[in-house]
């Protein structure tokens, strides 16, 4: 067995839509990023990557290769977890915790996590918080999220 760990923050861009958790958020200001900024999505496969010593989010999805800027969160999942097959891993399972003021995660916490297990092949339990106000996410700034994975040899 072999664990992984990653944070990310996105600030927030009102200029585009919000994907988090592999979900649209309508109504709700998007993410900064290459790619569709979904912070959740890309600190599970940045967790995932370092389990298995395969690197990090930068080195695989690089902002030097234009294709990455379309990429999905799903479609950066789906990548992560034929890498880690391909490396001789099993996914076993990935925590993750968005912490955030806003949107209300717990209204899709079902969703998102059956979205991201989808993407992955592999459980994903998803947990939010807020900062009670303080800090960037509690401005309602950004939106930051950490993980924690673990994968098998098979």
């Amino acid at each position: 067995m072999r664990t992984g760990i990653s944070l990310d923050v996105h600030p927030l861009d009102p200029s585009r839509p919000l994907w988090l958790g592999c979900l649209s958020w309508p109504d709700h200001a998007g993410l900064s990023g290459h790619s569709d900024g979904d912070v959740a999505a890309h600190v599970v496969a940045e967790s995932l990557l370092s389990a298995a010593g395969l690197g990090d989010l930068g080195s695989i999805f690089g902002v030097a290769d234009p294709a990455n800027a379309a990429i999905t969160g799903t479609q950066m999942l789906q990548q992560v977890a034929t890498l880690i097959a391909a490396a001789g891993f099993q996914i076993e399972n990935v925590a993750v915790q968005i912490i955030c003021q806003s949107p209300n995660i717990s209204a899709r916490r079902a969703e998102s996590q059956t979205a991201m297990t989808a993407a992955l092949g592999a459980p994903v339990n998803l947990t939010a918080t807020s900062t009670d106000g303080l800090g960037f996410t509690g401005r309602g700034e950004g939106i930051a999220a950490i993980a924690s994975a673990l994968v098998s040899e098979k």
